[in-house]
Protein backbone atom coordinates (compact mmCIF):
# COMPACT_ATOMS: atom_id res chain seq x y z
CA UNK A 1 0.00 0.00 0.00
CA UNK A 2 1.55 3.08 -1.21
CA UNK A 3 2.04 6.07 1.38
CA UNK A 4 2.04 10.00 0.62
CA UNK A 5 3.19 12.94 2.34
CA UNK A 6 0.35 15.24 3.02
CA UNK A 7 -0.89 18.04 4.81
CA UNK A 8 -4.38 17.54 6.63
CA UNK A 9 -6.43 19.11 9.34
CA UNK A 10 -6.32 17.59 12.66
CA UNK A 11 -10.17 18.95 13.41
CA UNK A 12 -12.39 21.54 12.57
CA UNK A 13 -10.54 24.10 14.56
CA UNK A 14 -6.99 23.28 14.29
CA UNK A 15 -4.54 24.83 11.61
CA UNK A 16 -3.66 22.09 8.57
CA UNK A 17 -0.14 19.76 9.53
CA UNK A 18 2.22 17.89 8.00
CA UNK A 19 1.24 14.07 7.91
CA UNK A 20 1.58 10.87 6.10
CA UNK A 21 -1.07 8.84 4.89
CA UNK A 22 -1.89 5.73 3.03
CA UNK A 23 -3.14 5.16 -0.31
CA UNK A 24 -5.13 2.05 -1.74
CA UNK A 25 -2.58 -0.10 -3.81
CA UNK A 26 -3.10 0.20 -7.79
CA UNK A 27 -5.41 -1.92 -9.19
CA UNK A 28 -6.42 -3.21 -11.83
CA UNK A 29 -8.02 0.22 -13.43
CA UNK A 30 -6.29 2.56 -11.27
CA UNK A 31 -3.94 4.98 -11.92
CA UNK A 32 -1.13 6.22 -9.72
CA UNK A 33 -0.11 9.81 -9.71
CA UNK A 34 2.62 12.16 -8.61
CA UNK A 35 0.77 15.34 -7.80
CA UNK A 36 2.56 18.60 -8.86
CA UNK A 37 -0.01 21.27 -7.64
CA UNK A 38 -3.49 21.34 -5.87
CA UNK A 39 -5.50 24.63 -5.98
CA UNK A 40 -6.91 25.75 -2.60
CA UNK A 41 -10.62 26.26 -3.01
CA UNK A 42 -13.07 28.24 -0.63
CA UNK A 43 -15.08 25.08 -0.26
CA UNK A 44 -11.95 23.55 1.02
CA UNK A 45 -12.12 25.65 3.68
CA UNK A 46 -16.00 25.05 4.65
CA UNK A 47 -15.49 21.21 4.48
CA UNK A 48 -12.65 21.17 7.16
CA UNK A 49 -14.49 23.51 9.66
CA UNK A 50 -17.49 21.78 9.52
CA UNK A 51 -19.37 24.49 8.20
CA UNK A 52 -21.26 21.56 5.69
CA UNK A 53 -21.33 19.13 8.08
CA UNK A 54 -19.22 16.91 10.96
CA UNK A 55 -16.30 15.30 9.35
CA UNK A 56 -13.51 12.34 10.13
CA UNK A 57 -10.60 13.53 10.85
CA UNK A 58 -8.01 13.93 9.92
CA UNK A 59 -8.70 15.22 6.19
CA UNK A 60 -6.76 15.71 3.52
CA UNK A 61 -8.79 18.54 1.67
CA UNK A 62 -7.69 19.42 -2.02
CA UNK A 63 -9.79 18.99 -5.26
CA UNK A 64 -7.68 20.71 -7.47
CA UNK A 65 -5.28 18.42 -8.57
CA UNK A 66 -2.79 18.63 -11.56
CA UNK A 67 0.49 15.68 -11.66
CA UNK A 68 1.92 13.03 -13.93
CA UNK A 69 0.82 9.49 -14.11
CA UNK A 70 3.81 7.43 -12.44
CA UNK A 71 1.85 3.59 -12.57
CA UNK A 72 -1.24 1.98 -14.41
CA UNK A 73 -2.97 -0.51 -13.37
CA UNK A 74 -3.17 -3.73 -15.92
CA UNK A 75 -6.25 -3.34 -17.76
CA UNK A 76 -6.00 0.79 -17.64
CA UNK A 77 -6.37 1.88 -21.24
CA UNK A 78 -7.13 5.65 -21.26
CA UNK A 79 -4.19 7.13 -19.51
CA UNK A 80 -0.39 5.82 -19.58
CA UNK A 81 2.65 6.42 -17.32
CA UNK A 82 3.89 9.83 -17.90
CA UNK A 83 0.54 11.02 -18.84
CA UNK A 84 -0.52 14.79 -17.58
CA UNK A 85 -3.33 14.16 -15.79
CA UNK A 86 -5.93 16.02 -13.38
CA UNK A 87 -8.27 14.96 -11.08
CA UNK A 88 -11.56 17.14 -9.92
CA UNK A 89 -14.08 17.14 -7.03
CA UNK A 90 -15.22 13.38 -7.54
CA UNK A 91 -13.25 10.11 -7.76
CA UNK A 92 -15.97 7.58 -7.89
CA UNK A 93 -19.79 7.16 -8.67
CA UNK A 94 -22.14 4.34 -8.89
CA UNK A 95 -21.71 4.02 -12.84
CA UNK A 96 -25.42 2.97 -13.38
CA UNK A 97 -28.16 5.69 -12.48
CA UNK A 98 -29.67 7.11 -14.94
CA UNK A 99 -27.70 10.33 -14.54
CA UNK A 100 -24.21 8.53 -14.82
CA UNK A 101 -24.93 6.63 -17.74
CA UNK A 102 -25.79 10.54 -19.44
CA UNK A 103 -22.08 11.46 -18.62
CA UNK A 104 -23.39 13.74 -15.52
CA UNK A 105 -21.89 11.77 -12.91
CA UNK A 106 -22.12 14.38 -10.77
CA UNK A 107 -25.38 14.27 -10.42
CA UNK A 108 -25.23 10.35 -9.69
CA UNK A 109 -28.71 9.55 -7.71
CA UNK A 110 -26.73 7.11 -5.39
CA UNK A 111 -24.40 10.28 -4.64
CA UNK A 112 -20.64 11.29 -6.14
CA UNK A 113 -17.63 9.84 -4.61
CA UNK A 114 -15.80 13.52 -3.20
CA UNK A 115 -12.38 13.53 -3.84
CA UNK A 116 -12.15 13.68 -0.18
CA UNK A 117 -13.80 13.24 2.73
CA UNK A 118 -15.76 10.61 1.50
CA UNK A 119 -16.69 7.16 1.85
CA UNK A 120 -15.50 5.48 -1.80
CA UNK A 121 -16.85 2.02 -2.77
CA UNK A 122 -14.34 0.44 -1.25
CA UNK A 123 -15.31 1.76 2.43
CA UNK A 124 -12.19 4.09 2.65
CA UNK A 125 -12.32 7.40 3.05
CA UNK A 126 -11.29 9.81 0.47
CA UNK A 127 -8.61 11.76 0.64
CA UNK A 128 -7.59 14.74 -1.24
CA UNK A 129 -4.85 16.77 -3.54
CA UNK A 130 -2.87 18.12 -0.71
CA UNK A 131 -0.79 15.16 -1.24
CA UNK A 132 2.34 13.82 -2.75
CA UNK A 133 0.00 11.07 -4.72
CA UNK A 134 -3.04 9.98 -5.31
CA UNK A 135 -4.67 6.83 -6.38
CA UNK A 136 -8.46 7.15 -8.54
CA UNK A 137 -9.96 4.97 -10.85
CA UNK A 138 -8.82 5.88 -14.37
CA UNK A 139 -12.80 6.60 -15.38
CA UNK A 140 -12.23 9.80 -13.53
CA UNK A 141 -9.22 11.03 -14.52
CA UNK A 142 -8.93 13.71 -17.29
CA UNK A 143 -5.99 14.29 -19.74
CA UNK A 144 -4.57 18.34 -19.13
CA UNK A 145 -3.86 19.37 -22.61
CA UNK A 146 -0.56 20.28 -23.83
CA UNK A 147 -1.27 23.98 -24.28
CA UNK A 148 -2.15 24.30 -20.13
CA UNK A 149 0.55 24.46 -17.75
CA UNK A 150 0.04 22.42 -14.50
CA UNK A 151 -0.31 25.55 -12.17
CA UNK A 152 -2.76 27.19 -13.87
CA UNK A 153 -4.52 24.30 -14.85
CA UNK A 154 -5.47 22.91 -10.97
CA UNK A 155 -8.02 25.63 -10.50
CA UNK A 156 -9.87 24.72 -13.52
CA UNK A 157 -10.95 21.25 -12.43
CA UNK A 158 -12.93 22.65 -9.90
CA UNK A 159 -13.33 26.27 -10.54
CA UNK A 160 -12.95 26.17 -14.27
CA UNK A 161 -15.53 23.12 -14.81
CA UNK A 162 -17.97 24.69 -11.98
CA UNK A 163 -18.20 28.33 -14.00
CA UNK A 164 -18.02 26.59 -17.37
CA UNK A 165 -20.75 23.67 -17.07
CA UNK A 166 -23.99 26.88 -16.26
CA UNK A 167 -22.45 28.85 -18.93
CA UNK A 168 -22.86 25.80 -21.40
CA UNK A 169 -25.72 24.66 -20.11
CA UNK A 170 -27.43 27.81 -20.12
CA UNK A 171 -26.51 29.17 -23.94
CA UNK A 172 -23.94 31.45 -22.76
CA UNK A 173 -22.57 32.57 -26.19
CA UNK A 174 -22.87 35.49 -29.02
CA UNK A 175 -26.25 37.46 -28.33
CA UNK A 176 -26.24 36.90 -24.84
CA UNK A 177 -25.63 39.18 -22.03
CA UNK A 178 -23.96 37.48 -19.00
CA UNK A 179 -23.41 38.81 -15.64
CA UNK A 180 -20.67 37.21 -13.21
CA UNK A 181 -21.62 38.22 -9.46
CA UNK A 182 -18.10 38.24 -7.47
CA UNK A 183 -14.57 38.59 -9.26
CA UNK A 184 -13.28 35.73 -7.39
CA UNK A 185 -11.73 32.08 -7.59
CA UNK A 186 -14.52 31.03 -9.46
CA UNK A 187 -16.07 34.57 -10.54
CA UNK A 188 -12.55 35.43 -12.64
CA UNK A 189 -12.88 31.93 -14.43
CA UNK A 190 -16.23 32.60 -15.26
CA UNK A 191 -15.51 35.68 -16.80
CA UNK A 192 -12.23 34.85 -18.96
CA UNK A 193 -15.13 31.49 -20.42
CA UNK A 194 -18.15 33.39 -20.93
CA UNK A 195 -16.07 35.73 -22.75
CA UNK A 196 -14.11 33.51 -24.72
CA UNK A 197 -17.84 31.97 -25.78
CA UNK A 198 -18.72 35.35 -26.99
CA UNK A 199 -20.87 36.64 -24.51
CA UNK A 200 -21.18 40.41 -23.07
CA UNK A 201 -19.68 39.99 -19.84
CA UNK A 202 -20.44 42.25 -16.93
CA UNK A 203 -19.03 42.08 -13.52
CA UNK A 204 -21.11 42.75 -10.12
CA UNK A 205 -18.87 43.10 -7.61
CA UNK A 206 -19.42 44.90 -4.07
CA UNK A 207 -16.89 47.74 -4.92
CA UNK A 208 -15.12 49.05 -8.21
CA UNK A 209 -11.82 48.00 -6.62
CA UNK A 210 -11.10 44.96 -9.18
CA UNK A 211 -12.65 46.87 -11.89
CA UNK A 212 -9.43 46.78 -13.93
CA UNK A 213 -8.88 42.88 -13.28
CA UNK A 214 -12.20 42.68 -14.44
CA UNK A 215 -11.90 44.28 -17.66
CA UNK A 216 -8.29 42.48 -18.26
CA UNK A 217 -9.76 39.33 -17.84
CA UNK A 218 -12.53 40.23 -20.17
CA UNK A 219 -15.55 41.76 -19.11
CA UNK A 220 -16.94 44.68 -21.04
CA UNK A 221 -18.61 46.38 -17.95
CA UNK A 222 -18.09 46.35 -14.26
CA UNK A 223 -20.84 47.20 -11.84
CA UNK A 224 -20.28 48.23 -7.70
CA UNK A 225 -23.27 46.64 -6.38
CA UNK A 226 -22.59 49.00 -3.33
CA UNK A 227 -23.95 51.68 -5.91
CA UNK A 228 -28.13 51.31 -5.13
CA UNK A 229 -28.75 53.13 -8.90
CA UNK A 230 -27.25 49.80 -10.13
CA UNK A 231 -29.76 47.73 -9.52
CA UNK A 232 -32.30 50.54 -10.90
CA UNK A 233 -29.96 50.71 -13.92
CA UNK A 234 -29.51 47.66 -14.76
CA UNK A 235 -33.14 46.09 -13.95
CA UNK A 236 -34.28 43.88 -16.99
CA UNK A 237 -30.87 43.62 -18.74
CA UNK A 238 -29.07 40.35 -18.32
CA UNK A 239 -29.99 37.16 -20.23
CA UNK A 240 -27.89 34.87 -17.50
CA UNK A 241 -26.38 35.34 -14.37
CA UNK A 242 -24.03 33.61 -12.91
CA UNK A 243 -23.45 33.55 -8.53
CA UNK A 244 -20.26 32.95 -7.49
CA UNK A 245 -20.25 34.27 -4.15
CA UNK A 246 -20.16 32.19 -0.95
CA UNK A 247 -22.03 34.44 0.83
CA UNK A 248 -25.69 35.29 1.75
CA UNK A 249 -27.07 38.07 -0.85
CA UNK A 250 -30.33 39.07 -1.81
CA UNK A 251 -31.09 36.98 -4.28
CA UNK A 252 -35.01 38.71 -4.81
CA UNK A 253 -33.24 42.13 -6.03
CA UNK A 254 -30.54 40.17 -8.57
CA UNK A 255 -33.32 38.42 -10.16
CA UNK A 256 -34.71 41.60 -10.96
CA UNK A 257 -31.89 42.12 -13.46
CA UNK A 258 -32.84 39.43 -15.44
CA UNK A 259 -34.97 39.51 -18.56
CA UNK A 260 -38.23 38.05 -19.81
CA UNK A 261 -37.26 33.92 -19.47
CA UNK A 262 -33.40 34.93 -17.46
CA UNK A 263 -31.57 32.68 -15.30
CA UNK A 264 -29.83 33.22 -12.37
CA UNK A 265 -27.22 30.13 -11.48
CA UNK A 266 -26.07 29.45 -8.29
CA UNK A 267 -22.03 28.20 -8.18
CA UNK A 268 -21.26 29.48 -4.70
CA UNK A 269 -22.56 27.41 -1.85
CA UNK A 270 -22.98 29.67 1.49
CA UNK A 271 -23.79 28.03 4.78
CA UNK A 272 -27.28 30.10 5.05
CA UNK A 273 -30.08 29.35 3.00
CA UNK A 274 -30.92 32.04 0.57
CA UNK A 275 -34.87 32.87 0.27
CA UNK A 276 -36.60 34.23 -2.38
CA UNK A 277 -39.50 36.68 -2.70
CA UNK A 278 -41.97 34.10 -5.62
CA UNK A 279 -42.77 37.49 -7.36
CA UNK A 280 -39.09 37.87 -8.25
CA UNK A 281 -39.86 35.04 -10.13
CA UNK A 282 -43.01 35.42 -11.40
CA UNK A 283 -42.82 38.25 -12.96
CA UNK A 284 -40.80 38.00 -15.93
CA UNK A 285 -40.81 33.99 -15.88
CA UNK A 286 -38.02 33.78 -14.38
CA UNK A 287 -35.47 31.08 -13.18
CA UNK A 288 -33.62 30.76 -9.83
CA UNK A 289 -31.26 27.67 -10.30
CA UNK A 290 -28.54 25.95 -9.24
CA UNK A 291 -25.08 24.03 -10.78
CA UNK A 292 -22.58 21.37 -9.63
CA UNK A 293 -19.14 20.95 -11.45
CA UNK A 294 -19.49 19.07 -14.76
CA UNK A 295 -19.62 15.10 -15.46
CA UNK A 296 -15.99 13.82 -16.86
CA UNK A 297 -16.96 14.19 -20.60
CA UNK A 298 -17.45 18.29 -19.82
CA UNK A 299 -14.57 18.51 -17.46
CA UNK A 300 -12.06 17.36 -20.60
CA UNK A 301 -14.85 19.38 -22.87
CA UNK A 302 -14.08 22.25 -20.91
CA UNK A 303 -9.78 21.67 -20.25
CA UNK A 304 -9.66 21.20 -24.37
CA UNK A 305 -11.26 24.38 -24.75
CA UNK A 306 -9.03 26.41 -22.02
CA UNK A 307 -6.17 25.13 -23.87
CA UNK A 308 -7.76 26.38 -27.52
CA UNK A 309 -8.51 29.84 -25.77
CA UNK A 310 -5.16 29.76 -23.81
CA UNK A 311 -6.97 30.40 -20.10
CA UNK A 312 -5.73 29.54 -17.26
CA UNK A 313 -6.66 30.37 -13.98
CA UNK A 314 -4.88 33.30 -12.53
CA UNK A 315 -2.54 31.35 -9.36
CA UNK A 316 -0.48 32.60 -6.86
CA UNK A 317 1.93 29.20 -6.30
CA UNK A 318 2.42 28.88 -2.61
CA UNK A 319 5.01 26.25 -0.23
CA UNK A 320 2.62 24.12 1.76
CA UNK A 321 4.16 26.00 4.71
CA UNK A 322 1.75 28.67 3.80
CA UNK A 323 -1.40 26.71 3.63
CA UNK A 324 -2.67 28.01 7.02
CA UNK A 325 -1.82 31.46 5.76
CA UNK A 326 -3.38 30.94 2.52
CA UNK A 327 -6.88 30.13 4.21
CA UNK A 328 -7.20 33.01 6.49
CA UNK A 329 -6.45 35.17 2.82
CA UNK A 330 -9.16 33.51 1.15
CA UNK A 331 -11.36 34.35 3.86
CA UNK A 332 -9.99 38.01 3.74
CA UNK A 333 -10.80 38.03 -0.35
CA UNK A 334 -7.09 38.32 -0.29
CA UNK A 335 -6.05 36.05 -3.57
CA UNK A 336 -6.12 37.14 -6.91
CA UNK A 337 -7.40 34.71 -8.17
CA UNK A 338 -6.28 31.12 -6.68
CA UNK A 339 -3.64 29.81 -5.07
CA UNK A 340 -2.14 26.92 -5.39
CA UNK A 341 0.15 24.31 -3.63
CA UNK A 342 3.85 23.21 -5.02
CA UNK A 343 3.54 19.86 -3.95
CA UNK A 344 7.23 19.56 -4.33
CA UNK A 345 7.93 21.51 -0.87
CA UNK A 346 5.40 19.16 1.01
CA UNK A 347 8.69 17.66 2.40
Amino acid sequence: MPTAIAYAAPSATGDLVPATIERRDVGPHDVLIEIKFAGICHSDIHTVRGDWGPQQYPLVPGHEIAGVVTQVGAEVTKHAVGDRVGVGCMVNSCRDCVNCVKGEEQYCLNGMIGTYGAVDRDGTVTQGGYSSHVVVTEDFVVTIPEGLELDVAAPLLCAGITTYSPLRHWGAGPGKKVAVVGLGGLGHMAVKLAHAMGAEVSVLSQSMKKQEDGLRLGADQYFATSDENTFKDLAGTFDLIINTVSASIDISAYLQLLTLDGALVNVGAPAEPLPVNAFSLIRGRRSFAGSMIGGISETQEMLNFCAEHGLGSEVEVIPASKINDAYERVLASDVRYRFVIDTATLS
